[in-house]
Order: structure tokens, then C-alpha cells, then sequence
């Protein structure tokens, strides 16, 4: 087997830190092809679609790819930016934005982003941080409830790339954080804030992605771990069980996935004479596709044109300082036993290495 190739190695260095927050991915453009690209690697996963391989090649490659690739486009194109895609953009701003949370507490680290599918891939990005000679890694995923489906894949992705690799960085992985304090508390602050800015609604909605119904009665623990987050959320809100619901959003194809379904949920509400409605989406750490357009476009209109009247979309936490703060909170309590609080002798002892490094170079140069 051939490793990659290592980085030129020096001594005397201090060992860096890095927390990668890893997205599920984005196309790199709102086009058929882009598109595609994308959804051929994120649809192959096993992690994702566990039908047997070839039957499912015929499937993605024959029917899925060719007919769904346009359609997904004209929707990402209906919510891309300037700048790009809004899960790139928000996931890249979260990266840089904690890094500066994280300096505040006394922590000297880099925080870099990386996506499961598309750019900056994994592999890349853990590559980068060897070059810069990170040697403490710690994964923070962008999934506060854990699945197979995204969690575990992204510790699949990570642990290949490192069987390729001679030297192998300090690892720690993130499991969950669905029922943190820090990203209750921050959650319910969101909704709180649309509250104080729109009114309380007579139902508040918390969709959450779905899964095939067959993932949970194998023991993803998913399904469980978004009731918990919805519990512990309307504890914090004061709710009643009257007051709220929790839904499942993105089907994909016949089978039965986990119930019940957003936007016919949302349409039953409407027929039932509930006239306002508010829907957050507590499994998603930035704003996306799925929420964007399924949620702030499509449910909506499936809610007014049943009867509802108003309709409130709340943005995921983004680039908040109250999620911002618990993503320093939560990883700060991962980064325990690592020596990130940086003191001033180690800056000095630093400094000086840095001074003796150079001048070694320099009488290097001087007898060649």
C-alpha cells in the first residue's frame, strides 16, 4: 500500500490544534451538472442507501441522476447567493467565527470547515492541517443529533483518509450534542427572538430531516435523539404538548421514512382552522437547501394554500452568537486533557525555537 507522502518534519515545534467542522455538503454550482456530481457522491454512500450495490447503481445511475439532477438545480438556484451556496457560506463563517469564541476562552486553535460531499472535502482538509503540523484533530460535525447517515459517515471518511497516512494525528470525534444546555439554550433564544420580533404563533413546528423508517428499527438512534431535542426545547419554551409538533422533512423515494411528515402535517393544521404556524428546524446547524426552499418555500405554500394564514420560517442558528457560544462550549469540554490554553512561557519557548530554526537554515544555505 503507499502512504502519503509526509510533510518535511523539524524539531523543536509546538503541536498544533485543529476542530474541523464538517457540513453535509453542497454542489459547487446551481447547475444540472454540478448537481449531479454532487448527488452521485452523496447518494452512494453506503451509509446513506443501504440497497445492494449493483441494484442500486442501475437505480442512482439510470433513473435518480438523469431526471432529479435538473430539478434539485432549479431549486438550489432559487436560494443560492453571491457568494454561493448558503450552507458554504454559513459553515465557513461558523468555522472562522469560533475559532475567534474559542481564542476568548484561552484556546489557541485552528478551526477549519469541511464538507462529507463536494469542496473542501475531508481528505483535503485533513491533508492541509498535516502540512501546517496540526497534530491534535478534533471532528466537530455539524449534525447535533447523531445518525449513521451523517455522523458515522463523516468518521468513515476521516478514518480512510488516515489509513493512507504513516503519521497519524491525535483523533477525537463528537459524537452528538442534541441535548447540550448550551444548544437548548441557544435554540430556544432563536425562537424567543422571532417571537418577541413576529408574536407566538398557535403551533410551533420543529421539522427535522428524515430517514427511512427501516434505519430506526435497525437501531440508528436518530428518531430518538430528535424527540429528546424537541422535548427538552419546548421544556425551555414553557410549551404544552398541545403547543407543538415534531415532523420529519426530505423523503426520498417509496419507502416508508420516519413519520410524521412535515408538509402533510403542516396542510392538516391548516384544514383543522390552526391559522399561524412557526417552523424551526432543530437538526440543522445552518440554513440550507431543505430549509430554505423545502421548508421556507414549498411548506409554506402547502400550509397557505390549505387555509393557513401566516406562516413564520425561523432561521437555523448561523453565524448567532448564542450558537456560536455553544459550539465553543461544546467543544471546549471535547479539547479537555489537550494543552490549547497556550501560556506566555510557551510563546516565548515558541519564539525562540522559531529564532533557532532560522538562523540553523541560515548557516545551512551559508555551506552550501
Amino acid at each position: 500500500m503507499a502512504f502519503l507522502k509526509e510533510p518535511d518534519y523539524s524539531h523543536g515545534k509546538l503541536v498544533k490544534t485543529a476542530v474541523v467542522l464538517i457540513n453535509l455538503g453542497t454542489p459547487d454550482a446551481p447547475t444540472p451538472s454540478a448537481v449531479k456530481r454532487y448527488l452521485k457522491q452523496f447518494l452512494w454512500d453506503q451509509r446513506v442507501v443501504e440497497i445492494p450495490r449493483a441494484v442500486w447503481w442501475l437505480i442512482l445511475n439510470l433513473i435518480i441522476l438523469p431526471f432529479r439532477s435538473k430539478k434539485s438545480a432549479e431549486k438550489y438556484a432559487a436560494i443560492w447567493t453571491n457568494e454561493g451556496s448558503p450552507l458554504l457560506v454559513h459553515t465557513r463563517s461558523q468555522a472562522m467565527l469560533l475559532k475567534g469564541y474559542l481564542g476568548e476562552r484561552g484556546h489557541e486553535v485552528n478551526v477549519v470547515h469541511a464538507m462529507r460531499y463536494g469542496s473542501p472535502s475531508i481528505p483535503d482538509v485533513l491533508a492541509q492541517l498535516k502540512t501546517e503540523g496540526h497534530e491534535r484533530i478534533l471532528i466537530l460535525p455539524a449534525y447535533p443529533q447523531y445518525s449513521a447517515t451523517t455522523t458515522a459517515s463523516n468518521f468513515d471518511a476521516v478514518t480512510q483518509h488516515y489509513q493512507q497516512t504513516r503519521n497519524v494525528p491525535e483523533l477525537r470525534f463528537i459524537k452528538h450534542y442534541h441535548d447540550h444546555p448550551a444548544y437548548i439554550q441557544a435554540l430556544k433564544n432563536s425562537i424567543l427572538h422571532a417571537w418577541e420580533k413576529n408574536g407566538k404563533p398557535e403551533k410551533l413546528v420543529m421539522s427535522f430531516h428524515g430517514l427511512p423508517k427501516a434505519f430506526l428499527l435497525r437501531g440508528d438512534p436518530y428518531h430518538c435523539e430528535c424527540y429528546k431535542t424537541a422535548r427538552l426545547l419546548a421544556e425551555q419554551l414553557g410549551l404544552t404538548k398541545e403547543d407543538y409538533v415534531v415532523t420529519f422533512q426530505s423523503r426520498l423515494g417509496r419507502a416508508e421514512w420516519l413519520q410524521p411528515y412535515t408538509e402533510p402535517t403542516v396542510q392538516a393544521l391548516a384544514t383543522q382552522g390552526i391559522k399561524r404556524i412557526d417552523v424551526v428546524c432543530p437538526g440543522f446547524l445552518a440554513d440550507c437547501l431543505e430549509t430554505l426552499e423545502e421548508i421556507a418555500m414549498e411548506v409554506r405554500q402547502a400550509f397557505l394554500t390549505a387555509g393557513g394564514q401566516t406562516f413564520n420560517y425561523i432561521p437555523c442558528l448561523n453565524e448567532s452568537p448564542d450558537g456560536l457560544r455553544a459550539l465553543a462550549e461544546i467543544s471546549e469540554q471535547h479539547l479537555i486533557g489537550w494543552p490549547t490554553m497556550v501560556t506566555s512561557s510557551m510563546r516565548e519557548q515558541e519564539k525562540q525555537q522559531a529564532l533557532i530554526s532560522r538562523a540553523e537554515a541560515k548557516r545551512l544555505g551559508a555551506e552550501q
